[in-house]
């Protein structure tokens, strides 16, 4: 709910904003120098004299920092006692936070400078800073370290928790053969291999996604069960191919624009047939349980624009159903927030079916 300012708290939650920038260093210096750990480890508190005693780190350097962490509520200090707070807790054991602090730092924060050249051209122009090319979608296999990490574990950290529900959905009609669709990894492609003995799956993507799959896909022994089709779908006259059961687009669709994602549906739609039923899991960020989420998914979408490739976002849960309609599908089941996820599944089939 909308909170009504003071002019001097006004003041202050744009001093936030103005210094946000090296206060989340302070943060990374804190947890990489051990500080915040060795902090976490004494419950009861402990002194600056200790932590300088027992780290390798100056006592200016302890100083400065644990005074930065106390501002912005990562620390607290009562009676020379520095004790870490439930922020600071979280910091360094909740999952999303870590993933996504990681992935700023890794993957956006050098490159987030370009912000209103990338907005200004519609282009990702902060990727120069990880490597040479138009969109991060051709670097990813290739992405230099820590970057490449950070990356697929926020990714998967933001898929992963859905499996479970979703394969419960996707399996009842028994589906023999599946096109996971911008497949990445292979992620979705094992796990349905896991659920079902006899399904086939046929991973669509980049080419070099697939030499990532086909690799990871050789070393679980399923080749036989999975095929690769290579397909740039941003180029109109390479299709998808008929003959799915299931067409499955997971976190796929949110690397586009609104007009690309049309495209992508109508060829989805050219290779659906009666039968076939198209499943689009996305994290909504209008349709979340939490604030964390809904501002987590948001600073998603300029990631998008400063690293990824200019133009696509998080969307709304209706926009995105205005976008399947348009391309000749109806939405014919909302499964919201499944499992112990973020996500929303959207069952689609083609229109007047």
């Amino acid at each position: 709910m909308k909170k009504e300012l003071s002019a001097i708290e006004a003041k202050y939650e744009a001093q936030k904003i103005a210094f946000g920038p090296m206060y989340f260093q302070a943060v990374i210096a804190l947890r990489d120098l051990g500080i915040l750990q060795f902090i976490s480890s004494h419950r009861q508190g402990v002194s600056i004299d200790t932590i300088v005693e027992k780290l390798d780190v100056s006592e200016y350097g302890i100083t400065l920092l644990i005074e930065a962490a106390e501002i912005i509520g990562v620390v607290e200090i009562e009676n020379s006692l520095v004790k870490i707070s439930k922020v600071g807790f979280f910091l360094l054991k909740d999952e999303m936070t870590k993933v996504n602090v990681n992935f700023m730092n890794d993957v956006c924060y050098l490159g987030a400078k370009a912000m209103t050249k990338s907005i200004v051209n519609g282009k990702p122009e902060g990727l120069k800073v990880l490597g040479d090319w138009p969109t991060i979608y051709e670097g990813l296999s290739i992405l230099p370290e820590p970057a490449k990490t950070s990356w697929f574990e926020f990714d998967h950290y933001y898929s992963d928790n859905a499996f479970p529900e979703a394969l419960k959905i996707v399996f009842r009609k028994k589906p023999k053969m599946i096109f996971d669709v911008g497949g990445n990894t292979g992620k979705w492609s094992f796990a349905c291999c896991d659920y079902d003995p006899e399904v086939k799956i046929k991973i669509l993507d980049l080419p070099v996604q697939l030499n990532v799959a086909k690799a990871n896909a050789t070393e679980l022994g399923l080749l036989e069960r999975i095929d690769f089709h290579k397909i740039d779908l941003l180029d109109v006259d390479q299709k998808i191919p008929q003959g799915a059961d299931v067409i499955w687009m997971s976190q796929f669709l949110d690397c586009f624009s609104k007009e690309q994602i049309v495209q992508i549906l109508q060829n989805a739609w050219q290779a659906a047939s009666e039968d076939t039923t198209l499943y689009i899991l996305e994290p909504f960020f209008d349709n979340q349980n939490y604030p964390a989420a809904h501002y987590s998914l948001v600073a998603t979408s300029l990631y998008f624009t400063i690293m990824a490739n200019g133009n696509s976002k998080m969307y709304r849960v209706e926009v995105m159903k205005d976008l399947v309609r348009q391309a000749g599908f109806e939405v014919v089941e909302t499964y919201p927030l499944i499992g112990d996820s973020y996500h929303t599944i959207l069952e689609c089939r083609k229109n007047g079916q």
